[in-house]
């Protein structure tokens, strides 16, 4: 086996393995006391990126990793060779970022994998390391394999947005989605690697961007840009999250046309990209939501990943009827039909009518009164919607429109008795009414309608416990649902509430370790950081007690739950009596 030299300067790297040092410059080639490079991943001398950064694929024999499970010494290192200020503060973040993500696409990385090391002829070189994801990227996936299906376009969308989810949630936007920074799995998993353009989504960053002062320099930012996958805002130094949706947009494009970007041509006009000719497999539902994904102002682009989810799990059904109402089948039919299938087509355009008006309230999410509307007029041309009454229900509940609310799910109930989701809705009716004993019957309702699939009332259940001083109850809830849950934001939800439940029995140690996972999976989560503080304060951890108050009271940690609002009286209650 070859071992490699880190040193950037040295004139050859490659030495035999008995070595223990460089046997042309002197470096050690044992870095950390546990790392040796294998191989470099690009060659040294390729792409203008490794001008100041150099990647190799390393054994790793550090005892944290050895230590665990399924261990796998070989990982990948990232070094930085350049020492512009710049670009090591976009090294610190991806290192930062690493350390804080902990999902299942995204790679692995520790505090301790961040470091620096001096060889012998060179300065100083900051190194950063973590975990190999195997598989191929998909860009040579689809060299190897051709443009990509419907069905495996929806797949692979609905993956990397649950991935990006996730990213957004934690607080980080990408800044550098393309082919070759996802990889596919042998198992068909998607992954989504090289951070080295994240950022973290601040209200002080994001403030700069709305600032009317735009021929200000000091607003910009860092750009990370690559030709055909990165937007104008972007590439002017202004990326916001959705700037990620315009790169998945021209990702898939090039998966579903097998052809790059760049070889596309462009409407003259309006300057948006021409492929749809290119992708004949491919229904209009999906191809709208990919034009919209890659719509060249951000603000004409999907509001977030939860709405882009919530999307692509509708489009199946929405293609399907497309495709019944383009087949040369149905016209032939409908020719000979004629007026005796006149009552069936008139149904199939009630139904394809009640879709555009679905579509519609989707894309108006972020408007509550303009989606109610649409809504109401997708049930009118097909009242058996179920999911319309159900999406209706939450929107009526936000625009504080209970009676349409409640009608909604009794709709949805009448229609489906047997779906756990109606259940959960109408407990979150109650719920926020403050109607707890009625919340509660019908998150059990749900439960027991739904099993495994019903986390959300499992959680919801747990958290009505905990208000009841049922803390034993509360616990057993949560555990039982961290055994079914997958989604990180239903994770934390549970931690939170499994949290909640130990400090009110005191068990102060456990209950921050939990409240502490609950941040780690959502830093959003307001009510996580309030018992924290509660928790920090209990055994006697003021400073971090302070810092966790303060995220607990800021304006922008928005909750509507009442025991948020009682914790918050906590604090200005002991500020009040203190002065």
């Amino acid at each position: 086996m070859t071992y490699y030299c880190i040193n950037p300067k040295c004139a050859h790297r490659e030495n035999p393995d008995n070595a223990e040092v460089c046997l042309s410059c002197g470096t050690s080639l044992l870095i950390q006391n546990r790392i040796r490079l294998v191989k470099p991943i690009r060659l040294l001398s390729e792409d203008p990126f490794a001008l100041y950064t150099e990647i190799f694929e390393v054994d790793d024999t550090g005892s944290e990793w050895h230590d665990k499970e399924n261990w796998q010494p070989r990982r990948i290192m990232k070094v930085l060779t350049w020492r512009r200020p710049d670009l090591l503060n976009l090294f610190e973040r991806e290192a930062l970022a690493l350390q804080v993500l902990r999902h299942f696409g995204i790679p692995e990385s520790t505090i301790d994998d961040f470091f620096s090391f001096q060889p012998t002829t060179s300065p100083k070189l900051h190194c950063l390391v973590m975990h190999k994801i195997e598989g191929e990227t998909l860009d040579n996936w689809i060299q190897t394999h051709g443009k990509i299906s419907q069905s495996l376009a929806l797949d692979w969308l609905e993956q990397i947005f649950a991935i990006l989810d996730y990213v957004h949630n934690a607080g980080f936007f990408h800044r550098d989605i393309k082919p070759s920074n996802i990889i596919v799995r042998p198992d068909g998993e998607l992954a989504l690697i090289d951070f080295g353009g994240v950022r973290e989504v601040t209200t002080t960053y994001l403030a700069k961007l709305r600032s009317s002062d735009t021929t200000s320099r000091y607003y910009r930012h860092t750009g990370i840009q690559t030709p055909g996958f990165s937007p104008m805002e972007q590439i002017e130094g202004n990326a916001v999250p959705q700037s990620d949706f315009f790169s998945i947009g021209r990702t898939f494009v090039y998966c579903l046309t097998g052809i790059p970007i760049s070889a596309l041509p462009k409407h003259k006009r309006t300057g948006k990209l021409i492929w749809r000719d290119k992708a004949p497999q491919i229904d209009p539902p999906l191809a709208d939501f990919v034009d919209e994904l890659m719509a060249l102002l951000p603000g004409q682009r999907p509001k977030n990943t939860k709405i882009c989810l919530s999307y692509l799990k509708r489009l199946p059904l929405r293609s399907q009827v497309g495709r019944i109402v383009r087949s040369k089948p149905f016209l032939i039919s409908g020719a000979l039909l004629g007026v005796i299938a006149s009552f069936g087509l008139f149904k199939l355009g009630s139904y394809v009518t009640s879709e555009y008006y679905f579509n519609l309230a989707y894309r108006n999410q972020d408007r509550p009164k303009v989606a109610k509307k649409y809504y109401q007029s997708a049930i009118f041309w097909n009242p058996t919607d179920v999911v319309a009454y159900n999406n209706l229900g939450f929107l009526c509940q936000q625009l504080h429109d209970y009676q349409c609310a409640l009608n909604s799910y009794k709709s949805f109930l009448q229609l489906k008795p047997n779906d756990w989701v109606g259940y959960y809705g109408l407990g979150t009716f109650y719920d926020a009414q403050g109607n707890y004993d009625l919340a509660e019957q019908q998150y059990n309702l749900a439960i027991k309608k739904g099993g495994s699939e019903a986390v959300m009332a499992i959680n919801n259940l747990a958290r009505l416990k905990n208000r009841n001083g049922q803390y034993s109850d509360a616990i057993q809830l949560a555990n039982e649902g961290l055994k079914l849950a997958k989604d990180s934001d239903d994770q934390a939800a549970l931690y939170k509430n499994l949290g909640w439940a130990q400090f009110m029995l005191k068990n102060y140690s456990i209950a921050l370790i939990n409240l502490q996972k609950a941040i780690d999976l959502d830093t959003s989560r307001t009510d996580a950081y309030c018992l924290l503080a509660q928790t920090q304060d209990a055994v006697g951890n003021h400073s971090d007690a302070k810092i966790s108050w303060e995220v607990c009271l800021v304006a922008q940690a928005k909750s509507d739950l009442p025991e948020v609002q009682a914790w918050r009286q906590i604090l200005l209650n002991r500020l009040l009596n203190s002065k």
